[in-house]
């Protein structure tokens, strides 16, 4: 007994943090390179991951987990640390220029922006941090050599993967290059956890890369409950946004480029005002979002493809909004349209119910688990424009669907609450601190 308790004190002498970690993490070391989540969502590279990662910060400090975000500084003169909330602190890193960078840019910035997340923490006494949780691929790369550094446990998300996009990409879309298939496979090998949105992903990780499936935990990601909600209805928030009160109003709202397919809905209501001329003076399709991906490549294509189908007229679009105005938007549209080639959960489809507004979307990746077909919306196989446009007619004709479906989208969204997935990844970050030590265990004998 007094061998294994000197055994103990010896260890605890040299790694004092790693006892703790039973418990959960008190500090965590969040990394999400190329986008930061002070940016406005439906920009550039910002969507559904900065909600995420900014949703699941807040929701950590609130149960004691302090959390600490580094991520790329995009301009100059920003100060080296922000606090997001309570909690939470989001720290800018210089590497490369601040401007003109695309994602396809930043492999190559990855040991600089290594050399900020070290320098930051040298400043730290040894055991700072508890655990690293890195979000995309390449902060992953980030993440497995900052874990090995500080001898923490590296939980990973990987939000989307190279081999299901391009498995499943759009036409003329650019397929994702080797080096991220390479750098994505890397990280599912060093990972102590690995977080996926959905058990489908689960299986793609496990089918496509390889994935011990002991080290992948499913957590549902989450919606604010506080900000989309029904509120005071689809009429009070048209005559906010100034739309017609008695319209059909298919929205799409996300990051324009092929890859989320908003040329699929102008096509479909090509096809829907083709059968139904009596329809036109009663349609209205909002676009919300800003150009990303290799939909910079044609800034004006969607406008010009709206053009050539003779629905220009009819369709608007509108830069990227806040989250208070997206959820009056979701709230003021008859059904949101989500006809994307791919989906690691999408979460404007929950965001979009818990507003109260059903969805029409793709039965791609995640958005079988968001969307309860023909009960809160409806799932489409394909993307085929006229299967789009023939569940589009059924709403024009029957306008007590919206509010039907509309009030058990409501419903099903509150079980996707961010606690819920805060509680969740807690759970993971302690399974992750065991087995890391387990495996630190067996590798010092």
């Amino acid at each position: 007994m007094s061998q294994y308790v000197s055994r103990l004190q010896r260890r605890s002498q040299t790694a004092p943090h790693r006892l703790r970690l039973h418990r959960r993490p008190r500090r965590v070391a969040m990394l999400s390179v190329h986008t930061s989540p002070l940016h406005q969502p439906g920009t550039g590279d910002a969507g559904g991951m900065n909600v995420y990662i900014v949703e699941l910060a807040q929701r950590l400090a609130a149960i004691n987990i302090e959390v600490e975000i580094f991520t790329r500084a995009t301009t100059g003169g920003l100060p080296p640390t922000v606090e997001m909330a309570p909690g939470v602190l989001v720290r800018h890193i210089d590497a490369g220029p601040y401007e003109g960078l695309n994602k396809e840019d930043l492999p190559a910035q990855l040991c600089a922006f290594t050399h900020g997340v070290m320098q930051a923490w040298a400043g730290h006494r040894p055991g700072y941090y508890d655990l690293v949780h890195s979000h995309y691929w390449l902060s992953g790369h980030v993440g497995w050599l900052a874990a090995q550094r500080w001898g923490t446990p590296l939980v990973h998300a990987m939000h989307t993967m190279a081999k299901v996009k391009n498995a499943n990409l759009a036409d003329g879309d650019t397929p994702e290059p080797a080096a991220r298939v390479i750098g994505e496979t890397q990280i599912v090998a060093a990972a102590d956890r690995l977080i996926a949105n959905t058990a489908e992903e689960r299986e793609e990780l496990v089918q496509h890369y390889a994935a011990d499936p002991a080290k992948v935990a499913v957590v549902h990601p989450g919606v604010n409950l506080d900000r989309f909600r029904p509120a005071d209805g689809r009429a009070a928030a048209r005559a906010r946004l100034g739309l017609p009160q008695d319209a059909l109003i298919p929205l799409f709202a996300g990051r324009i480029q092929p890859l989320k397919a908003p040329d699929i809905l102008l096509r479909a209501v090509a096809v829907l005002l083709d059968r139904r001329p009596d329809l036109r003076s009663r349609i209205l399709v909002p676009v919300v979002g800003g150009l990303s991906g290799s939909g910079l490549a044609k800034p004006e294509g969607l406008q010009k493809l709206a053009s050539r189908l003779g629905i220009a007229d009819v369709v608007r679009f509108h830069p990227p909004v806040g989250q208070e105005q997206l959820a009056d938007w979701f709230r003021a549209a008859s059904v949101l349209v989500m006809p994307s080639y791919s989906e690691s959960f999408g979460l404007v489809a929950i965001e979009a119910q818990a507003a109260g507004t059903p969805v029409l979307a793709a039965a791609v990746g995640g958005l079988p688990v968001a969307v309860a077909d023909g009960q809160t919306g409806f799932l489409v196989r394909g993307h085929d424009p006229a299967a789009y446009a023939r569940v589009l007619r059924d709403f024009a004709d029957n306008p007590a669907l919206t509010p039907r479906m509309g009030e058990a989208a409501a419903r099903h969204a509150q079980f996707f609450g961010w606690d819920t997935a805060a509680a969740a990844t807690a759970d993971v970050y302690v399974a992750a601190a065991q087995s890391h030590r387990r495996h630190v265990r067996s590798h010092h004998g």
